[in-house]
Parts: C-alpha cells; structure tokens; sequence
C-alpha cells in the first residue's frame, strides 16, 4: 500500500503543479488586459472554496489561494460572483464614471479583449515552453556524431566522438532531409551487426555495431502498456514471443500483428534481462493528411543506440518550431474531436481529470523537460477548449460579445440565463463524459 499511496501522491501533486501554473497564466492573462482596459479587478483567486491565504496589493484588489487547487478566477467589480454575471444591486450603486470600470460597463473592446486574454495568454505560455526547451535540447549536429553511448547487447566497436559518415557501404544523409533520411532508413539491411563507416581522430575507419534502430525504448508513452509494465526509456528489447528481434520495425510489426494478444517481451537493461508480459492496446494514430489509422501499440518510441552530438538552435528558430507546436497541436486536437464526433475513431481519445493527471504523474517521472513539454501541451489543449463558442467558457463570451457587435444591442438577460445554463451544462457533460472514459470504459 505504501508504494502505491506514494505513486498516488505523486501524481495529484505534479497534476495540482501543472494546473496551478496553467490556470494563473490564463486567468493572469484576463487580470491584466482588464486591468489595462480600465476593468477594475477586485479579486485573483488561485482556487476556489475557502481562503488560506491572502494579501491586498496597493491597488486594491485581493490576491489569494483557496484550499481546491482545480482552477482559478478574476473577479472583477460588478460581478456576481466568481463565474461573472451581473450583480444589479453593486451596478445600481455606481456612478457613471465607477460603472466604465465594470466588466458589465466598459466598452466591447475592452470586454472582448479581457475576455481573450486568457486563452492567448495560454498559447503564449506554451510557445515560451517549447522555445526554451528546443533552445536547451538543440539539434542533431551534422554530420552524425556520437556524444554518448548508449549500453547494448552484442558488438558495438562504436566510440564517443565518432562521426558517422555510412552504414553498410552507403552515405548517411543529413537528418534534416527528412524524406531522403526515412528512405535511408527503410533500405538499411536487415541483419543484426552492420558495418559503419566513421572519422575517428582524423581517419576513416570502418568498425562494427548493433543495427541503427535497434528495438530500444527511446521514450515510452503516458499511460501506455509500456508504461504499466514498467518499462523504461534505455530498455533494449531481445525477444518476442521467444523470437528474437534486432530492429525496431520487427517490435513494430510483431506488435501490430498480435491481434491485441498478449505479448511477452525479454528486456535487456543495464546487462539485466528481464520478462514481460503487456498486451498492446488499440490506438488511434494522426496521419499527415489530417486522417486516423487504428493501430495496436505497447507505448514505446524508437531510440538511437547513443546520444548525437548536438548544436545551438537560436532564438528566432526556436521561437518558429514553437509556433508551428503549437499551431500542430490546435489542428491535431481539432482533427481529433472532429472524427470522434462523426465516430471515425474512439472517444477513449477524450480523457477526464483522472487521465491528465495520470499522464502529469509519467511525464513527471520522465524528467523535468518532458514535464514541462506536456505542460506547454496541456496549456494549448486548455487555451484552445475555453475558444470553444460554449456558454460559460470564454469562446462563449466572444460570441455574445459578437452578436453585440453585429446587432448594436447585447442579447438579453432571460437570453443569457438561458444560454449559460446550456453551456454549463454541456460542459459538466463533457467531464462527466471524460471522468467515464477515466474510471469505466478506458482504464
């Protein structure tokens, strides 16, 4: 029970770590556009329910932290309460002058821009991630060159400071031609031990070593299989259902042949061989036409036999691969809940709670720049689902907001009512939903 209560803890608290940062981004993003605009913000929760702790700041308004961590909220004057809505009897109080400083009485441009700051603030959170991450990893340094080696089975006459100029007699092109490489790749012989070709201190020499893409964890997937079993990034497999395998397209072809049967694996790791039994789950995998394919998988992703040297990216690269993440992981999701809906691919791929906080607990143990990758995800995936044009989430908002601008009026209060009872409803439907796949369909 004992390391089963510290997997738990580890995993609501990295889950409370991700969202605390993810909603004070967001909900900061509404506070100081709204503070700019003249919207006068009377509260800064980071949480709800009862206060622990709190300050007033020169400006007036109250800063605090509340005992449930899952959220936050401005309020800003003549709100309701914490969620908006118009409290009448504050607003009949104020003057006119008092009433510009209201979310309820500043000017549209002033309410839409408060309102999508949040979500904006979201993706700029995410961007900044994955620059500084892309920034502090770099990239494979060309030509190929071995920084570390990686512990393996068998013949390996590699060495650190090696670059690689062939395998088997043919020249290894660049990483960066991506269509050029993947053929190279794919055309690699199909044995065990392959000869290379390196400059080792000013000489070619040809020297022996473990095929390219062995069948090596270079990662291994959030609440996948892989993960279950225990498996770790660095695991070599050796055996397959007692055959032996020596690439990583064997794993992949014996695991997408299994039918979903179980598998059972033979792990070399650190010199320790090691048994396990998985059975690889049905997953729906992106395609670059915007389309799915349902494959079965274990949750691992190939891995180089070491380390390469890498290079410098610099800013304005860095902050380009960022955007395009970020713009990825807009369409992907959208692409995503498109075909769930017309029922092309599984609702398993919509998570709850449970599940996003499960992954925060992996990715955690993954290492610090994994967690703070998925961090930048989660922030995208959250900044683009409050976009959604839903009562009560800030897309919802903007689409009031909209009408106003089209028709010269806002639409009215019994129209509002109506309407946020609907979004909030269809939003606790969708956690319900999402909490469902967690706890009863997929586990």
């Amino acid at each position: 029970m004992i390391p089963q209560f510290g997997g738990f803890l580890w995993t609501v608290v990295f889950f409370i770590v991700a969202l605390s940062i993810i909603i004070a981004i967001h909900e900061y993003g509404h506070y100081i556009v709204g503070k700019k605009s003249g919207i006068f913000p009377e509260v800064f929760s980071l949480g709800f329910g009862p206060v622990i702790w709190s300050r007033m700041d020169g400006d007036g308004t109250k800063w605090q932290i509340a005992a449930i961590p899952f959220g936050g909220y401005v309020k800003f004057r003549g709100d309701a309460n914490a969620s908006g809505g118009v409290d009448a009897d504050a607003m009949e109080a104020l003057d006119e002058d008092e009433v510009r400083h209201t979310m309820h009485g500043a000017p549209l441009w002033a309410r839409t821009a408060t309102v999508a700051a949040g979500p904006v603030f979201n993706f700029i959170l995410s961007i900044a991630i994955f620059t500084g991450v892309i920034m502090y990893q770099g990239t494979t340094a060309d030509p190929l060159t071995i920084a570390n080696l990686k512990p393996v089975p068998g013949t390996q006459e590699l060495r650190e400071g090696d670059e690689i100029l062939a395998i088997a007699g043919r020249a290894l092109p660049s990483a960066e031609d991506g269509a050029l490489y993947n053929e190279f790749m794919a055309n690699l012989p199909q044995q065990p031990v392959l000869d290379y070709t390196v400059k080792r201190g000013g000489q070619e020499l040809t020297v022996q070593g473990p095929y390219f893409l062995l069948p090596l964890a270079g990662g291994v997937a959030p609440r996948s299989a892989s993960m279950d079993a225990g498996l770790e990034a660095g695991d070599i497999i050796t055996h397959i259902n007692g055959e032996p395998v020596f690439a990583f397209k064997q794993l992949q072809t014996a695991v997408e042949g299994s039918g979903g049967d179980a598998v059972a694996l033979t792990i070399w790791r650190d010199g320790e061989v090691l048994d396990k039994t998985l059975t690889p789950r049905v997953t729906d995998e992106p395609l670059a036409d915007g389309g799915f394919r349902t494959v079965y998988r274990i949750g691992l992703a190939s891995g180089l036999l070491f380390e390469p040297d890498t290079v410098a990216v610099g800013l304005g690269d860095s902050l380009s691969g960022a955007v395009g993440q970020v713009g990825r992981i807009i369409t992907g999701s959208v692409s995503g809940l498109w075909h769930m809906v017309t029922g092309q691919i599984s609702t398993c791929n919509l998570s709850g709670p449970i599940g996003i906080a499960e992954t925060s607990g992996d990715m955690a143990k993954q290492g610090t720049t994994n967690f703070l990758w998925f961090i930048g995800v989660l922030s995208t995936a959250i900044g683009l689902l409050n976009l959604f044009p839903i009562p009560a989430l800030d897309g919802g908002h903007l689409m009031f907001y909209a009408y106003e601008a089209v028709s010269g009026r806002p639409p009215s209060d019994r129209a509002l009512q109506v309407l946020m009872s609907i979004g909030i409803t269809l939003v606790l439907a969708m956690m319900v939903f999402g909490l469902g796949n967690d706890i009863l369909f997929c586990p």
